[in-house]
């Protein structure tokens, strides 16, 4: 288990080290750092990540092998998806739809508690998550695009977690504005202390728990309970970049790549919807959904309000979402009684109203004026 963990843990913390190199570039260029040199994007392979990523395969193979074979008890499995789930519940519910997108407001103990989870998932911390995301809503699928899907599957999936970004992902993402999380003391202190709660957190404590509650091997433990279930959330959560902007359908807009798919929608505990989410970004159930069946995150939200956590949840009037099934739907929308033809040659072009969220200062006030606010309280 020593030198598994140790592998494992020099590999996420370069992956990690590698990401905060990039955010010093980023404020580089916001604060005019930067000069002369401009790389254009010829692809700049990251080794360091590639071989962490090689080696969380091989170890989300071996997990597999494990469970498959029955070296594993009963336990160890349950534990690593109730662990996967709360932890994706951190990203959807938090960096995504809260901190991300301004689709709600939550008090402080449903933040700390978000940061938590989502520092359980190690996706970067939620400052780098949050700044990508709005970049990639504002530009999506051009070279501004973290993950541009016109570079194909691979590339939206894991690719560009192995290359250095374009440099227009660092110039547009020094524009974004991000002084909302710059004030939330939770988001700033879980930034500070990212590269120490992090591998706690994330691969120590859940490979813990198995071998003090239930007496599991700790090569086993570690293989199942950390890698097997950290590479398998990853990749759950990397379909919404890649599947979720290939294949599906576009009832809302067909002139972009975002598509509905529900599958993604599962894996993803409700993320799948990504044309309805890149159309109306600040929709706190990132859905059109009425129940939960699919959409996961939107009932954690739901139940959060009920008791006083969440608040001002944001979502779209059903006039504003006729009105857009009209104008750009591919005609798969359920209200569309007349089939159209489905756009099905992936030349995307920009949404017509690209914006990142709630907050962001490009959108337009009639659309402001049609979002419908529940459980408004003051702060």
């Amino acid at each position: 288990m020593t030198t598994g963990t140790s592998l494992a843990l020099a590999g996420s913390l370069f992956a990690a080290k590698n990401k905060y190199v990039e955010d010093e570039n980023m404020n580089a260029i916001r604060t005019g750092r930067i000069s002369g040199k401009r790389r254009d994007y010829e692809w700049q392979i990251v080794w360091r990540n590639v071989m962490a990523f090689v080696y969380l395969h091989v170890g989300l193979i071996y997990g597999f092998y494990l469970i498959l074979t029955g070296n594993v008890k009963l336990w160890t499995p349950i534990f690593a998806v109730l662990f996967t789930l709360l932890s994706a519940i951190g990203v959807t519910v938090g960096a995504h739809r809260l901190w991300a997108h301004r689709a709600y407001k939550a008090r402080w103990p449903m933040r700390l508690l978000l940061a938590l989870l989502q520092t359980m998932a190690f996706q970067n911390h939620i400052y780098e998550w949050v700044r990508d995301h709005r970049v990639h809503h504002k530009y999506t699928e051009t070279d501004a695009d973290p993950h541009n899907a016109r570079r194909g599957f691979f590339f939206s999936h894991i690719g560009w977690l192995m290359v250095r970004k374009h440099k227009e992902v660092f110039e547009k993402g020094a524009q974004i504005d991000m002084s909302d999380l710059e004030k939330d003391p939770i988001v700033m202190f879980q930034k500070k202390t990212y590269l120490v709660v992090m591998p706690i957190l994330c691969f120590l404590l859940p490979s813990w728990v198995p071998v003090y509650c239930w007496g599991e091997d700790p090569w086993t433990s570690w293989y199942v309970a950390s890698i097997w279930r950290y590479t398998l959330s990853l990749n759950f959560t990397w379909l919404v970049n890649s599947a979720a902007h290939i294949w599906g359908n576009k009832p809302f807009d067909k002139n972009i790549g975002a598509t509905d798919n529900v599958t993604v929608a599962i894996c993803a505990v409700g993320e799948g919807w990504h044309n309805y989410h890149h159309v109306f970004p600040w929709d706190y159930k990132a859905a059109e959904l009425g129940n939960y069946r699919t959409n996961i995150s939107t009932a954690v939200i739901d139940l959060a309000a009920k008791y006083g956590w969440a608040y001002d949840l944001k979502t779209v009037s059903v006039q504003m979402i006729k009105n857009r099934v009209a104008r750009t739907g591919d005609g798969s929308h359920p209200s569309v009684q007349e089939t159209k033809q489905v756009d099905d040659d992936h030349d995307h072009a920009h949404p017509e109203n690209p914006v990142w969220g709630w907050d962001d200062k490009d959108m337009p006030e009639e659309d402001r004026l049609l979002v419908e606010i529940s459980h408004q309280k003051s702060e």
